[in-house]
């Protein structure tokens, strides 16, 4: 199973110009992906530079018609032209989907920071070997606090899905929206996490949780165990990012996944971004 996660910049590359399609067929050159994983898809927002407004999960769907585009839309409020504008995260795939979960991160309130409300999608996915949970979020920039907190919820989340895992009561009568449909315990966190891999945050969201609940680890570090991680960010854009490049966009897997990490990768040379994707090879 290929997988690709990469914040987009509304589709934004280093020359300024917005484009779903070369998005799309940069992941393409990169993999024969089943999954791609992106962060700030935007819809109605032409303000941002380089858009006009373009319903970006709508054209990334018909780019993609073979795949199921899964919004994870965490701002959605009215503009001045009385439509709905959306902001947030996309899982797109080809393998089948057999549960959506969308949800917002907590957001405490910040009032010496700019921010935004942040969530994270999550999609349950059929691979030969069995349902995994995808999950993809971008976390707050700005605020420490909020970040700290958005972590902890992702977490949290982790232990949910467990407790979803095993056995639940069925409902008489059957098939209706009571119907018990278990959450697997293994599972992928995907996105731009907003912290490097020397931030405290790193180590903790790796941190043991409950017994019997995997914890997650970095598959970087799983399968490149020693060496310091690629830079996702500062790399192409010198305009905005003027510091020494690092990472910040991280692949985990729950610990029973590790040993089928085969390849994680950073595309160190593309520009469709002022982000560089990484790709993750999963044994199934």
């Amino acid at each position: 199973m290929k997988l690709i996660s990469w914040n987009v910049q509304w589709c934004r590359g280093c020359d300024g110009r917005v484009s779903p399609a070369r998005i799309v067929s940069t992941a393409h050159a990169m993999a024969d992906f089943d999954v791609l994983c992106l962060q700030e898809v935007a819809n109605n927002y032409p303000e941002l530079p380089g858009s006009d407004g373009e319903n970006q999960f709508d054209t990334l769907n018909s780019l993609l018609p073979d795949c199921t585009v899964i919004k994870g839309v965490a701002t959605n409020v009215r503009g001045s032209d009385g439509r709905l504008r959306e902001f947030g995260n996309a899982i797109i795939t080809r393998l089948p989907v057999l549960q959506i979960h969308r949800h917002l991160l907590p957001w405490p309130a910040d009032p010496a920071v700019p921010s935004m409300q942040r969530g994270a999608v999550e999609a349950v996915l059929q691979l030969p070997s069995g349902p995994v949970r995808i999950t993809t979020t971008h976390l707050e920039y700005y605020s420490a606090r909020q970040r700290e907190a958005q972590l902890e919820r992702l977490r949290d989340l982790q232990i949910e899905a467990a407790g979803h895992a095993g056995p639940q009561p069925k409902p008489e009568p059957p098939g209706g929206p009571f119907d018990p449909i278990p959450r697997p315990l293994s599972g992928i966190l995907t996105g731009d996490f907003n912290f490097k891999p020397e931030d405290a945050l790193h180590a903790r969201i790796q941190a043991p949780l409950e017994q019997g609940v995997p914890a997650y680890r970095d598959a970087w570090q799983v399968r490149h165990p020693g060496v310091r991680h690629a830079a996702t960010l500062g790399l192409c854009d010198r305009e905005q990012w003027l510091d020494e490049p690092f990472c910040c966009d991280f692949v985990f897997v729950t610990e029973d996944l590790a040993g089928r990490v085969e390849e994680v990768t950073v595309n160190q040379v593309t520009k469709a971004s002022d982000h560089q994707p990484v790709v993750l090879t999963l044994r199934d």
